[in-house]
């Protein structure tokens, strides 16, 4: 099913079922986050381990101080600097939420998507709304209503509000006193944080471990057909390969498909355009292979690699 109605949205929600819905980042599958049963439904259709948290979306800042116990002063410089926006905090939780969305942590990742129609949503549910993204788990991340069509055509409702406009997940950070820990790196980067931070020890934490938010596997954002990142040492891409690029040069190499995410290695535009590029090469019959550019890990390219080097990484051993 696919409308445009919020207020009909909202209701589904408030009855305990399931709407996708757009996001700046990508669109979220979400549920009433107050309800563990509706939240359970989230789990199923997406096929996602329940060891997986979930991040919960608020449209007040008043919902923060009930769905947290400690909003520090560090917290709100961060909420009043990037909200609403792609980021995401991790506090200690309050009673309640329930176990199922923070997958029995003492914590909850919180965001206010900077997003209309998410917001409205939000609002008239009224209730705070627990959302991963709106495909199945270790899947291409969705970024317009077609995609979450393809992957889960049984979602109660779809909100269909356009391409996203930021392109990847949120960051994802802890606080901890006069800590800060990115968890899992974003549109905002960690000298973003630093900065809305000062006299703060801000450090990268994002790697593999126990899973305290999203995105923390080492393989997750995999489109359906062999990905790889191009180096130096492939030089011949095999028949009926698609080719990712940035800006780079498309003569060096014989491809089937070619898309550019960028003509000039625009951050911005590479992660705007980057999971919408992998679903076009998926969707692709003729495409049975899919390469693509690196960038350089700096600023929003850590970002981006994060997902690339993922989303590649059941590949990585495989023989080019």
């Amino acid at each position: 099913m696919k409308n445009n109605s919020i207020d009909e949205a909202a209701q589904i929600i408030k009855n305990g079922g399931l709407v996708a819905f757009p996001t700046e980042t990508v669109y979220g599958l979400g549920a009433n986050a107050l309800n563990p049963f509706a939240v359970a439904k989230i789990f199923e259709l997406k096929e996602r381990p329940t060891f997986d948290p979930l991040i919960v979306h608020i449209a007040s800042f008043d919902d923060l101080k009930t769905l947290s116990t400690d909003v520090s002063e560090n917290v709100m410089r961060l909420v009043k600097h990037f909200w609403p926006g792609p980021l995401t905090i991790v506090l200690p939780k309050s009673s309640i939420v329930p176990d199922i969305v923070s997958s029995g942590l003492d914590t909850v990742g919180i965001r206010m998507p900077n997003n209309p129609i998410a917001l409205d949503l939000i609002r008239k549910s009224n209730c705070p709304i627990a959302a991963p993204s709106a495909n199945k788990f270790g899947q291409l991340s969705p970024v317009n209503a077609s995609h979450v069509k393809k992957q889960l055509p049984d979602v109660d409702y779809i909100l269909d509000g356009g391409n996203t406009s930021v392109g990847i997940e949120s960051t994802i950070v802890s606080i901890e006193g006069d800590t800060c820990q990115l968890l899992r790196p974003g549109f905002i980067t960690l000298e973003d944080i630093e900065n809305a931070l000062p006299n703060t020890f801000v450090f990268n934490n994002s790697k593999p471990g126990k899973l305290v938010s999203p995105g923390l596997l080492k393989s997750h954002y995999s489109p359906k057909k062999p990905l790889y990142i191009l180096n130096d040492s492939i030089r011949n891409l095999p028949e009926y390969s698609g080719l990712i690029l940035h800006g780079g040069n498309n003569s060096l190499y014989t491809a089937q498909k070619v898309i550019y995410t960028s003509q000039t290695f625009n951050k911005i535009e590479i992660t705007a355009n980057l999971f919408a590029s992998l679903h076009e090469m998926e969707e692709d019959e003729s495409v049975k292979t899919i390469y693509i550019e690196p960038v350089e890990e700096k600023g929003l390219g850590i970002a981006i690699m994060d997902r690339v080097k993922k989303a590649a990484y059941q590949y990585n051993n495989s023989s080019n």
